[in-house]
């Protein structure tokens, strides 16, 4: 598939992601959208400078980015998160020159987000909760984190396949191959992400909130 090609699907793919986020009626406040910014920032650093690349000629690499997805959904909501993993490692994918990779990053990332939002917002009632409920409160942040990381270990190597197959033109058996083998690097990618972003939710948050930099106009209804 051509360059060309690969530039043209990957601005229909964030266009679909910004009309979702219109469709869902996020509240994009001065506030959120500077937290966004920021989280994407942290998304790429985490992607760029603390991972291990290419794992077995896969293409597939071994990084902390999901962490600020998760992150991000947990403190504002899914579309947010969505956005800010979307954003940042999508534009690292760019700037390595991988259009092709940069399209499924932005629909994977969105996803991680989408879903640890509905679990964190939506299942858990995270928005509601404190360190004064205990271990519901605990079990809600790490159930919220992982849900989205944990759907991320199949829907990864699955769209994967479909990208090795028909953007790159890979034969069937290996981009088979390097599905099975990304599957297992997601996997480990997952498990981290999920210690990190809950590490960081329990340190950051009630800070933020006392700071006054979580607003109670800024949490998911």
């Amino acid at each position: 598939m051509s360059t060309a090609v690969m530039w043209l699907l990957l601005f229909v793919v964030v266009a679909l992601g910004i009309l979702i986020a219109a469709l869902s009626k996020t509240k994009f406040t001065t506030k959120k959208i500077a937290t966004i910014g920021i989280m994407a920032a942290l998304s790429f650093v985490a992607y760029e400078f603390f991972r291990i690349p290419n794992v077995l000629g896969t293409g597939s690499s071994f990084h902390l980015g999901n962490t600020f997805t998760a992150l991000t959904a947990l403190m504002l909501d899914g579309v947010s998160g969505g956005l800010a993993g979307a954003i940042g490692l999508a534009l690292a994918d760019i700037m390595a020159g991988d259009p092709g990779y940069a399209i499924t990053t932005f629909i994977l990332k969105f996803i991680i987000g989408i879903v640890c939002g509905v679990f964190a917002h939506k299942v858990f009632k995270l928005q509601d909760l404190s360190t004064a409920d205990g271990v519901k409160y605990y079990v809600a942040v790490i159930g919220s984190a992982f849900s989205g990381l944990l759907v991320n270990v199949f829907t990864d190597p699955f769209l994967g396949y479909f990208r090795n197959r028909y953007i790159f033109g890979q034969e069937a058996d290996l981009a088979s191959t390097v599905a099975k083998i990304t599957s297992g690097v997601t996997l480990i990618n997952s498990l981290l992400s999920t210690v990190c972003a809950v590490v960081l939710f329990l340190a950051l948050v009630p800070a933020l909130r006392k700071a006054n930099l979580l607003p109670a106009a800024d949490k998911p209804e």
